[in-house]
């Protein structure tokens, strides 16, 4: 009886450790709806994903700005399209609180898209447009920001900011019974689209 009880006892153990061991997901889209600590969201691929909110969930608005508000120093995260050419054309400019993750990688894994996430060391007006050269540790890129581009300035935000309608880009953990809790929250009032 008593090592069934222990068996038990580890096998919710080993069930719990890796509920949490789960890697935390990523999870972009529309708000559809929104009913106290429950919130659904309408990704990417069309479908309505779950999302609970809990007193730890953080929140970010990312408050829109110009672009010359972007300054020598500022760190930003970038989101861009590569050209053939392999030039980098930003349709998504963040400014940040504070530095985050920093470096050059594709972004969400495409061949055909980037982030940057680094310091301004420069800014220029080029033939293309405004041109911004993004510095981080071990290299630096240069990017054209477009004219349709989104430029924004996250700032703390809170439950008022999370409005059906609204554009966000969370990370959520399992909360082990198939629910996903989000960890943080970046909402905007619209989403950021490439150019073509």
């Amino acid at each position: 009886m008593k090592f069934a009880t222990a068996l038990l006892v580890g096998a919710t153990a080993l069930s719990i450790a890796s509920a949490y061991s789960q890697a935390p997901m990523r999870v972009r889209g529309t708000i559809a709806g929104m009913d106290g600590n429950a919130m659904v969201v309408k990704a990417g691929d069309g479908k309505n994903v779950d999302v609970q909110l809990s007193e730890k969930t953080n929140i970010v608005f990312a408050q829109p700005i110009a672009l010359s508000d972007i300054k020598t120093g500022d760190f930003i995260a970038v989101t861009s399209v590569k050209r053939k050419d392999g030039t980098l054309t930003a349709y998504d400019v963040r400014r940040f609180m504070k530095p985050s993750n920093p470096g050059h990688r594709p972004f969400d894994g495409r061949d055909d898209q980037t982030m940057t996430n680094a310091n301004v060391s420069a800014t220029v007006q080029g033939a293309a447009g405004r041109e911004l050269v993004l510095s981080y540790e071990g290299g630096s890129q240069k990017v054209v920001v477009a004219d349709t581009a989104a430029v924004t300035s996250l700032t703390p935000g809170n439950r008022f900011n999370l409005a059906p309608g609204s554009y966000v880009n969370l990370l959520a953990e399992p909360a082990g019974d198939g629910k996903l809790v989000a960890r943080s929250i970046e909402v905007r009032k619209d989403a950021p689209k490439a150019p073509q």
